[in-house]
């Protein structure tokens, strides 16, 4: 009798184990398919952010601000009183949406005021309405609006500016920097590009240009132009071009977006940005 209890016993103790072993089997199983799909999720509007965040962050405070008549943007700064320097970021064709002020967070817990310009007055969600945006902007009221807010970062504290944009942005960053503006430093990713190095010598100050070999948009021969351009008007510069991939690749919600050229191009911002307002 007592032996046929300690087989009983034997028998129930290993289908415990059993079942607590397939247990934690399903819960670890469960755990990694929630982090696969999580990391599958890198395409939208926060996953360029998280992963370009690294390194010593401060505490940051945000809000919306009206930095010219009838025009309000996105203003992040370091949470903790005190003077930083200033960049003027401004958005693609689409707008200021959710990414651009998802890099502005970024930028200001870098140590930086960023104050996102809106060129526009709305966001674009098809690529028609961003054109017709494009197409129908004003250069004037825009650069116009870029130095606003640069006087606004100024009024601020900012003894050091720059200015930082994408794709359209990156042709407004271009912009405001050949309109008189005084600057420390110009950062272009993939913008449309002024060559004439007399027009170009209008800047005194150090340039970033982030490019793709592969965009159609903004040739390589262009990009080429562009930096002689800059070495003839005797400006400092830094002109990368990255092999394999095209037009908007830092665009994390877009179809060529390039996670590990983004990190590194982000990473050459930082260095351009502390070097120069810091």
């Amino acid at each position: 009798m007592f032996l046929q209890n300690s087989a009983v016993y034997t028998n129930g103790m290993k289908n415990l184990i059993g079942i607590f072993i397939v247990l934690i089997i399903i819960i670890a199983g469960a755990f990694i398919w929630h982090r696969m799909q999580t990391d599958n999720t890198a395409g939208g509007d926060q996953a360029n952010s998280a992963m370009l965040s690294g390194g010593e962050d401060v505490a940051i405070a945000e809000e919306t601000v009206s930095y010219t008549s009838g025009v309000a943007g996105f203003y992040a700064r370091p949470e903790a009183e005190g003077g930083y320097p200033g960049v003027v970021m401004i958005h693609e064709w689409w707008g200021l949406n959710d990414n651009i002020k998802d890099m502005a967070r970024d930028l200001a817990r870098k140590g930086y005021q960023v104050l996102a310009v809106d060129l526009y007055g709305e966001v674009a969600t098809t690529r028609e309405r961003a054109g017709e945006l494009t197409g129908s902007l004003d250069q004037a009221e825009a650069t116009a609006n870029m130095k606003a807010a640069a006087n606004y970062l100024r009024e601020r504290g900012a003894e050091r500016m720059a200015s930082l944009g994408w794709c359209f942005g990156g042709k407004q960053s271009l912009e405001l920097a050949l309109s008189g503006e005084k600057l420390d430093g110009t950062v272009i990713y993939y913008g449309q590009l002024v060559t004439d190095p007399q027009r170009l010598s209008a800047i005194t100050w150090p340039v970033l240009g982030i490019f793709g070999a592969e965009d159609t948009s903004i040739p390589v021969a262009n990009v080429q132009a562009f930096e002689a351009g800059l070495n003839e008007a005797n400006v400092k510069n830094s002109i990368h071009i990255y092999p394999g991939v095209g037009h908007a690749f830092a665009n994390p919600s877009g179809m060529n977006y390039a996670p590990e050229p983004t990190r590194d191009a982000w990473e050459k911002t930082l260095t351009f940005l502390d070097e120069n307002l810091k």
